[in-house]
């Protein structure tokens, strides 16, 4: 049954939701006392928008209208370096946007999920993801590249470059989907979050072994660590996953902006790298081009001019390109 929000009276007749609902279940009719209800139908129509990535997942819960009626963030969500992880902090983070709208009442199998996630183009996760027990009232899967271009150009003729945890390119243009990059911490990913701080953190162990100079890096690094040896530096880091090191990229650029030689050579050669991929994107002519992600704040001013002159503003976050290609899904 919909939820009643307001009643509007006729006459001298005033009724709270409850007397409504006794008279409904009394059999008597509403007409007889001039009463018109207002039924909010939302949850009905609501929809759940999740971008899940290696640092975060992000959640929008949306109307018919694409109005935006709250948001939540929780963990990881990524199930390519964990399921558990990656379905938990959906459900958090669904629920947190469903807090931040007033619908807490509300339960997640009322609920249209439109699910983008990092590392689902893969057919193994994607298989594990399509066998999930989730809570939703129905779900559509889709990689986190496709959900950030419907977000970022309102339509797939379009590509994106994601410069956060991970780095990757994608367009779709004519139907036709492409990616390039996106082979994941260690092996790739260059010019993200996780492979910056990676080469930070083996500058200074090179520095902390005599091989190179120490630069401004060290310091940084050893204070963000809480570390005064190679050996604590090697325990805080040894078998950490992507998400460790992304939070340490920001070391490099502070250590740019001061002058810092090495840790300019290391902005430049990530930032080469993600021109590159803008270049090859570009050769498709693509109606938009967009940057984003965690790092793009402070990466983008790095690129080279040209790359950064045909870049456009995404138009709205991959978490509502989700509510998107949820709509595009039931409409079929």
């Amino acid at each position: 049954m919909a939820m009643i929000n307001t009643i509007i009276i006729k006459g001298d007749n005033v009724f709270s939701p409850l007397d409504y609902f006794l008279i409904c279940f009394l059999g008597k009719k509403l007409e007889l006392y001039g009463v018109v209800m207002l039924v909010n139908s939302d949850k009905d129509t609501l929809f759940l928008g999740i971008d899940g990535g290696g640092s975060k997942c992000k959640a929008v819960v949306m109307n018919q209208k694409n109005e935006i009626l709250g948001s939540g963030i929780s963990g990881p969500g990524n199930p390519l370096y964990g399921f558990e992880q990656a379905i938990n902090s959906i459900e958090t983070s669904a629920v947190l946007a469903l807090k931040d709208a007033g619908l807490s009442h509300l339960s997640l199998n009322e609920l249209n999920a439109g699910v983008g996630l990092a590392g689902v183009n893969l057919p193994a996760v994607m298989q594990q993801m399509k066998e999930w027990q989730h809570p939703f009232k129905q779900i559509f899967l889709a990689h986190d590249l496709l959900i950030a271009c419907l977000g970022a150009h309102h339509q797939l003729n379009g590509a994106v470059i994601i410069t956060g945890t991970g780095s990757c390119g994608y367009s779709y243009i004519n139907n036709e989907d492409y990616i390039i990059g996106g082979h994941g911490f260690p092996q790739g990913d260059k010019g993200s979050g996780s492979w910056f701080g990676l080469q930070a953190t083996q500058m200074v162990l090179k520095s902390l072994e005599g091989f190179v100079e120490p630069t401004m890096m060290n310091e940084l690094l050893l204070e963000k660590l809480s570390c005064t040896t190679i050996t604590e530096v090697i325990e805080k880091t040894a078998g950490q996953k992507a998400t460790f090191f992304a939070q340490l990229a920001k070391i490099v650029f502070l250590a740019a902006d001061q002058g810092d030689d090495t840790a300019l050579a290391i902005v430049k050669e990530g930032a080469a790298y993600i021109d590159s991929l803008a270049k090859k994107l570009l050769e498709n002519n693509p109606a938009r081009l967009s940057l984003l992600g965690g790092l793009t704040p402070v990466l983008q001013s790095w690129l080279a001019p040209d790359i950064q002159a045909q870049l456009s503003e995404p138009l709205s976050p991959p978490e509502v390109g989700a509510v998107y290609y949820a709509k595009s899904q039931l409409e079929k």
